[in-house]
């Protein structure tokens, strides 16, 4: 149950506390006095929409909190990762700044937007001025029958038979296009397969082959060098080289050890140095001879480079890609090759789905006429307390020829508004009374929880007289079960108040006001005399709302 809703700089609220009680809570008050903004805020709270538009001018922030009487489980508290509070409370705060920017709590934990929708968005259900609309469209007949009729569990089963139905069914159509285009595809793959397994791509290649052929490049330059380098270290031309001149200073300084023997470590040294100065001179020789080449090979090797860069440049950009690609189209070509046989298991496949798809939709197919029945006389009965005795209720199930997305059916509602006549499509024959009347009753009948708190904004469009005066105490009845709470211009329903509010609203210092009033007896007996004779209040007017409310009491005993 609802019991506070706090209104911070919200259109033309600046601030407003309303104090909420069980059973039915009226809202009152002039068109365009703000009553619709106190649903809007409630609908805000609990995770709908909220424009920035409706921050008040000048306020740095719009502000909805909520307070309802916490009837979550300790499982729920656990998911959810929300304190429970240890008053038995939940509070639910909502903020928005002019840019957008929203900060949700939920017992001052922070949530999303969508987290508190999802959380939240159950605890009210709100029947807004347009959704007596959705009757007319009968896209949403069907989720009101399934609604009534409960049955989520044959729902799931038939969805998950129709989506396997549904992928089998794409996965053949996607086999099943034009045999050119089949042709078109193979030659194709046939042509890259075999083009790619000639040019033999390897990963690295490319590295390898580029640095071998810059070497080739500059092969005879390298060759100079390499023998200027390898006769300073093992001579010629009658020179000595490095590697001689070392042994020799290193036999000199060994036969001066003789007479110091320090110099012995030197000629060590020296004798160390004239081995690797061998070494480097031998790698050098054959270093030389590996460059031993020929022009065909640097030819060879330009060739091959431009087979690879060719792939790449189709195929890549690296080596790894085109060798990726080469597998991928193998595949694909195998996949083609087959594709008669996978198609015909396909085929058999989808018979199979099909007919499992249609056994569900049959299940629901039943339930939905065992509840089309129950729901027919559900209605009947609200609508005949409602002042439409003469009504009659109709739920048309259509057989379609093939599995949808929610089965086989197509619901429809039908009525008759009068004695005699034919029931028709709602969407041609109910009036807006009618209408929402009807949706009154769907609302009634259709209500899942006894906890749920239930919002009707202007529920009384269309109705008049005696019509008006049956929707009243239809209110006040479903009150009794649940907390009601309902905006109306209609002194029948504000008369069958548990608790009345009166919004009201004024201008100030160039700005305007709207505020929420608790109404004393006596303050009712003035506002539904107000909404009976508008300016022209008298004795006779107040006498009579006097005897509306009496009668009203005497009527909430009676339940």
């Amino acid at each position: 149950m609802l019991n506070l809703l706090h209104i911070e700089n919200i259109a033309v609220i600046e601030k407003a506390d309303v104090e909420f009680t069980p059973g039915l809570n009226v809202l009152t008050g002039e068109t365009g006095a703000g009553k619709s903004i106190v649903i809007d805020a409630l609908t805000a709270v609990t995770g709908g929409r909220l424009s920035r538009d409706t921050v008040r001018t000048g306020a740095k922030n719009a502000v909805v909190t909520a307070v309802f009487d916490d009837t979550f489980s300790d499982e729920w508290y656990q998911d959810s990762g929300i304190e429970r509070d240890e008053d038995g409370q939940l509070f639910i705060t909502r903020k928005i700044t002019p840019e957008g920017k929203n900060s949700c709590r939920i017992n001052g934990t922070p949530v999303s937007v969508v987290q508190l929708r999802q959380l939240c968005g159950g605890l009210v259900d709100i029947h807004g001025q347009n959704d007596g609309r959705k009757l007319l469209d009968e896209a949403f007949h069907l989720k009101y029958l399934d609604g009534f009729a409960r049955d989520n569990e044959a729902l799931a089963d038939y969805a998950a038979a129709y989506e396997a139905l549904k992928s089998a069914r794409e996965e053949l159509e996607r086999l099943t296009v034009d045999s050119a285009e089949i042709e078109r595809k193979t030659d194709m793959l046939k042509f890259q397969i075999e083009e790619l397994q000639r040019a033999e791509i390897t990963p690295g290649e490319r590295d390898e082959k580029e640095a071998r052929r810059d070497l080739l490049k500059n092969a005879s330059k390298l060759i100079d060098e390499v023998d200027e380098a390898y006769a300073a270290l093992y001579g010629g031309n009658g020179s000595e080289g490095a590697e001689a001149l070392i042994d020799i200073a290193a036999a000199a300084v060994r036969s001066a050890s003789r007479y110091a023997g320090d110099l012995e470590k030197i000629a060590d040294t020296l004798s160390e140095a004239g081995c690797l100065v061998q070494d480097a001179a031998e790698e050098l020789r054959d270093f030389k001879y590996s460059l031993d080449y020929s022009p065909q090979e640097l030819d060879e090797l330009e060739d091959r480079l431009s087979v690879i860069k060719r792939m790449c440049r189709k195929y890549g950009p690296e080596e790894a890609d085109v060798v990726a690609f080469y597998e991928n189209a193998r595949q694909e070509l195998e996949n083609m090759e087959f594709s008669d046989e996978r198609r015909e298991k396909l085929e058999a496949e989808v018979l199979k789905l099909s007919k499992a798809a249609v056994e569900k939709a049959g299940v629901l197919t039943e339930i939905r006429e065992k509840a089309a029945r129950q729901l027919e006389k559900r209605i009947t009965a609200e609508l005949s307390e409602l002042n439409m005795k003469g009504v009659r209720f109709r739920v048309a199930i259509e057989k379609l020829g093939e599995p949808g997305s929610h089965g086989m059916d197509s619901v429809t509602f039908l009525m008759s508004a009068n004695a005699g006549e034919e029931p028709g499509r709602i969407s041609r024959i109910a009036s807006g009374g009618e209408l929402s009347r009807i949706m009154l009753a769907m609302k009634n009948v259709l209500a899942e929880k006894d906890g749920e708190t239930m919002v009707f904004d202007e529920i009384d469009t269309g109705v008049s007289g005696i019509a008006a005066q049956r929707v009243g105490e239809k209110l006040a009845a479903l009150s009794r079960q649940r907390q009601v709470l309902c905006v109306t211009h209609l002194p029948q329903i504000a008369a069958m108040a548990d608790t009345q509010f009166a919004i009201e609203k004024s201008e100030t210092d160039g700005r305007t006001y709207t505020t929420v009033t608790c109404l004393d007896t006596k303050g009712r007996v003035r506002e539904l005399a107000r909404l009976t004779g508008g300016d022209n209040v008298t004795d006779t007017t107040l006498s009579s709302a006097k005897e509306q409310l009496e009668a009203a009491e005497k009527f909430k005993a009676s339940l």
